[in-house]
């Protein structure tokens, strides 16, 4: 197994968790309450599922002198999860986890073709050819077919 197919499988699991992730928020809202408690709570198990791992990984923690050198927008990543997190929880008992899900992922590739395009916020710069364009037409329109067969 070449190191390329290596990072497109861990892609493709992070993808097949998320609906995961979705339907245990749903259900835990039953029990906390509204959307943000439970992104809250969400948050913290992973917060601690990641301390967890890197004590036991071994990784030291960053250095003061290098979280120096960051700028404040960069530590936004956070917030922008808290939002998808909220989301999620917000609309799937409404609208259901196939089309919360389905909605998700056009913003996500609507959103990535414009950042790659630009080469935003660090990214290498790869253009949004009309090949790159028609495949994200395909999944808006596949999201549309999700959203239609919901009615």
């Amino acid at each position: 197994m070449n190191e390329r197919t290596i990072y497109l499988l861990a892609a493709l699991a992070g993808g097949a968790i998320l609906p995961i992730q979705v339907a245990l928020n749903t259900l835990l809202r039953r029990y906390v309450g509204e959307p943000m408690q439970v992104t809250f709570v969400s948050y913290l198990a992973g917060t601690l599922a990641s301390l967890v791992i890197c004590l036991a990984a071994r990784y030291p923690l960053p250095a003061g002198t290098a979280l120096a050198q960051t700028s404040w927008w960069m530590w936004i990543g956070g917030c922008l999860g808290t939002l998808y997190v909220w989301s999620t929880i917000f609309a799937t008992p409404r609208i259901g986890a196939a089309l919360a899900l389905a909605l998700t992922i056009a913003g996500q590739m609507i959103a990535a073709l414009f950042l790659d395009h630009y080469g935003a916020i660090g990214l290498a710069k790869s253009p949004a050819s009309p090949t790159r364009i028609a495949g994200v037409v395909l999944v808006v329109l596949g999201v549309s077919l999700v959203a239609h067969a919901k009615r």
